[in-house]
């Protein structure tokens, strides 16, 4: 008699759709409300930032992407506070990476 591999029960497997709602469903109970900052908190991130840019020094900046709040080490590339964004390179694939002013939350250096 032959003897046959037992088949792991999957119930998500045989129906994709309903576990992508599943999954959906999760992830928007995970999703929080961007932060609301002060001025004083968004003026100093712009100094903060622009010495970054002038210095070359790595910061960890923290912003807010699709209901998640996002931390990232990397350099900055330019600073545009009239036009709401700024370029950085990220640490781990050094990409540039574009982004409004207004999606940061928090900028340190590391």
């Amino acid at each position: 008699m032959e003897s046959r591999g037992m088949k792991k029960w999957r119930p998500f497997a045989t129906m994709p759709e309903q576990y992508l709602g599943l999954q959906e469903v999760v992830n928007k109970q995970l999703e929080v409300p961007q932060p609301l900052l002060t001025e004083e908190q968004m003026e100093q991130m712009n100094f903060t930032l622009i010495e970054a840019l002038h210095t070359n020094k790595q910061v960890y900046l923290t912003y807010y992407k699709k209901g998640q709040c996002i931390t990232e080490k990397g350099l900055i590339q330019f600073v545009d506070s009239l036009g709401n964004l700024f370029i950085f390179i990220d640490e781990v694939f050094e990409l540039k990476n574009k982004m409004r002013l207004s999606e940061l939350i928090d900028v340190r250096f590391s």
